[in-house]
């Protein structure tokens, strides 16, 4: 058996691999797949990247082409999921807050910088036409230290996966202003260079049965079922986001990966443009 470390965050869109491991796909390839809950997201997948502390991750894709921008030797394998993230911007649920308008100027609680929550930030602020230069961070790491820096008036405000908070805001933990979507495919299969560079083979056969479990993971019988038990989510918010979320087999594509480094250029989150076809695997 061949060890591959992989990581993600615990969230639903991950399902396909947990189904994957336990009934053992990579295994009959000769693949001892280990992955590993990362509940900080993207910023600290992609330290674990650079540490070479993991081979793979399941990471945002502008999270990860900043990173790569920045010197991390790290090639995008595939898009996993086609579709937009809905970012929920969230307040604690009894701010004072009533309109998205009211939160410019206000501090932002980021999980780490560099990850969704730091960059969609910013994108959140221009969509509003807010002066970028003018945020402010608060770093809490996890979704339950955004919980205590909203309670507790560290920070004004934050953004995460809507469906994952969806909880938080039904037991009236968070009251969401409104989503912000980003405007290109979320996620992407990851790897070190180096892992890439010693492994592409190995890397395709992985890329392989994962592909073979999205493409068909809506049809699954009772799926829906299945993602609410599992991820403690209503079975009406689940049917929503399957309906709203594709999952993807392919590379993503130039056009899309070329907007992601303009935007971030254009934000200055990034110093200079860098080439999309240096950064993938084909």
């Amino acid at each position: 058996m061949i060890k591959v470390r992989i990581a993600g965050v615990p969230e639903h869109f991950n399902l396909p691999w947990h189904m994957a491991i336990e009934e053992g796909a990579f295994a009959d390839k000769g693949i001892d797949l280990q992955w590993e809950d990362i509940p900080e997201g993207t910023g600290r997948m992609c330290d674990m990247l650079a540490d070479d502390k993991t081979d793979l991750a399941i990471i945002l894709t502008e999270g990860i082409v900043k990173s790569i921008a920045f010197g991390n030797q790290v090639r995008i394998l595939q898009e996993f999921i086609a579709s937009p993230l809905l970012w929920g911007v969230h307040v604690a649920y009894n701010s004072p807050y009533t309109d998205p308008s009211e939160l410019e100027g206000g501090k932002v609680a980021i999980s780490r910088f560099g990850s969704g929550s730091h960059l969609m930030a910013f994108v959140h602020a221009h969509d509003k036409g807010w002066d970028t230069a003018d945020l402010k961070f608060e770093v809490v790491n996890t979704l339950e230290g955004a919980i205590k820096a909203l309670e507790s008036g560290w920070a004004d405000y934050f953004m995460w996966e809507h469906f994952t908070t969806k909880p938080l805001v039904d037991k009236q933990i968070f009251r969401r202003l409104e989503d912000c979507p980003t405007p290109w495919p979320c996620f992407v299969i990851a790897a070190r260079q180096s892992f890439w560079d010693q492994n592409a083979e190995l890397a395709e056969e992985i890329l392989a049965t994962i592909n073979n479990y999205t493409r068909e993971f809506k049809q699954i019988p009772s799926i829906d079922r299945t993602l609410a038990n599992r991820y403690n989510q209503e079975l009406e918010d689940i049917r929503k986001w399957l309906g709203i979320t594709q999952w993807s087999q392919k590379q993503i594509d130039l056009q899309v990966l070329n907007n992601v480094t303009t935007t971030l250029f254009n934000l200055n989150l990034i110093s200079s443009k860098i080439n999309a076809k240096d950064i993938l695997t084909s």
